[in-house]
């Protein structure tokens, strides 16, 4: 069943991408709300991490 296995992998890159949007947006909004070059700098890096971790775990299986 290749077909399931290509929806169940879609279906975790689309909550993976979720959780990185939602990480970013309750970090700008606690941290760096009025702070332009950090939230952008810190948005950089959380995205940076989450790739790292994409790549590193999720790409295995």
């Amino acid at each position: 069943m290749k077909i399931n296995h290509e929806i169940g992998s879609n279906a975790s890159l689309v909550l993976y991408v979720i959780l990185m949007i939602t990480v970013v947006v309750v970090v700008d909004i606690l941290f760096f709300r009025h702070r332009f070059r950090e939230r952008l700098i810190a948005n950089i890096a959380i995205v940076l991490v989450f790739a790292a971790f994409y790549l590193m775990l999720l790409r295995r299986g």
